[in-house]
């Protein structure tokens, strides 16, 4: 079993900057993908990046160039670190963990944070 607590969440302003971190307990973290997914109030929950246990990224094309995805093995903790925020950034972001098809294809990855929430506001 895997259980992921997420934090760092939080008010900020428009291009402001965040980070999110998740702190994973287990031992099999270091082997399992990672990832973050959002959710807006009314909106479809949708992947936002992921990332391998080597270190190999993937992001959604909104979120290229803005947002970052990362790994601490030794920590058991992955983080994401987001810049120039927009309003339609606001949601809330749920950590994932499980193999890189889980959460990258099929969309269902087996274990989820409580997720953190992000509010982009001026």
């Amino acid at each position: 079993q895997v259980q992921l607590v997420e934090s760092g969440g939080g008010l900020v302003q428009p291009g402001g900057s965040l980070r999110l971190s998740c702190a994973a307990s287990g031992s099999i973290f270091s082997i399992l993908a990672m990832g973050w997914y959002r959710q807006a109030p009314g909106k479809q929950r949708e992947l936002v990046a992921a990332i391998t246990a080597a270190g190999i990224t993937n992001y959604a094309d909104s979120m290229k160039g803005r947002f970052t995805i990362s790994r601490d093995n030794a920590k058991n903790t992955a983080y994401m670190h987001m810049n120039s925020l927009k309003p339609e950034d606001t949601a809330v972001y749920y950590c994932v963990a499980d193999s890189w098809a889980a959460i990258t294809t099929r969309l269902a990855p087996r274990y989820w944070g409580q997720g953190t929430q992000v509010t982009v506001a001026s």
